[in-house]
């Protein structure tokens, strides 16, 4: 009872240390991450006959446990500007490659690359080469749906041949399974304020055809393989609340 009293006064009069609480500084910690991120990619396979390079927009959510592990899920949307494939509308066109519109005169079309990942994920940090515990080399192993098209823009809907449902026989409509894999490095920030990941992205689906193409006049069947490969850098905002820093007293 003695030693109980004793201890309460110095807690009370003589404190060392009013609280001991684990963070990012000094711990591995279990914490949310929203990620936002850019990322260039190159097709490969089949893919490759039909694209060129192009862009994506990417976010995703992982969970950091406490021995470093991830798991949540990710997604991006692909796009470019320009297609590969030739001879799209060649069974719509006039002899120099134009189509004429309602109008009587050449329609004014575009095509473009449109598509998007998404998927769940799981990965594990490796700590090393960073401030702390939490951050270092991450690897990451993905299974999603990956879909991809050629979207057309026809101005002004002035070409009836494309117009409306129309378009879907041109679009090369394509979807199906994927796996995907990252390895790059994670960087937490002390301060919260500065966290970010860069690395490189792999992405393999094996897809179909999902339309009839009006061009050819036929379903294509044909059993796609579908490669992108990528590098991606993303901003990370980590949802963990800040620990208070230790305070003493003499």
């Amino acid at each position: 009872m003695k030693k109980l009293y004793f201890l309460l006064l110095t807690s009370l009069y003589f404190p060392c240390m009013v609280f001991s609480q684990g963070n990012i500084r000094d711990s591995v910690i279990h914490t949310s991450l929203v990620t936002l991120s850019y990322s260039y990619q190159f097709p490969g396979g089949d893919l490759a006959k039909r694209f060129l390079s192009n862009s994506t927009i990417g976010a995703s959510y992982l969970y950091k446990t406490r021995k470093n592990w991830l798991i949540g899920g990710d997604g991006f949307f692909m796009f470019r500007d320009t297609i590969k494939e030739q001879g799209l509308f060649k069974s719509i066109s006039t002899t120099d490659g134009n189509i004429i519109d309602g109008n009587g005169i050449y329609a004014d079309l575009h095509s473009y690359e449109r598509g998007y990942y998404v998927g769940p994920k799981i990965g594990k940090v490796f700590p090393v080469w960073g401030p702390n515990k939490n951050s270092g080399i991450i690897v990451l192993v993905g299974a999603g749906f990956l879909q991809h098209k050629i979207r057309i823009e026809n101005s002004d809907n002035a070409a009836p041949q494309i117009k409306g449902d129309y378009k879907k026989g041109y679009d090369r409509l394509t979807n199906g399974v994927a796996l995907s894999e990252f390895v790059g490095y994670l960087y937490l920030g002390n301060s919260r304020l500065v966290s970010f990941f860069a690395g490189f992205e792999m992405v393999q689906a094996w897809t179909k055809n999902k339309r009839f193409n009006f061009d050819t006049m036929s379903t294509d069947n044909t059993k796609r393989f579908d490669i992108l490969n990528g590098f991606r850098i993303g901003w990370v905002v980590p949802l963990y609340k800040v620990a208070p820093q230790k305070y003493y007293y003499y």
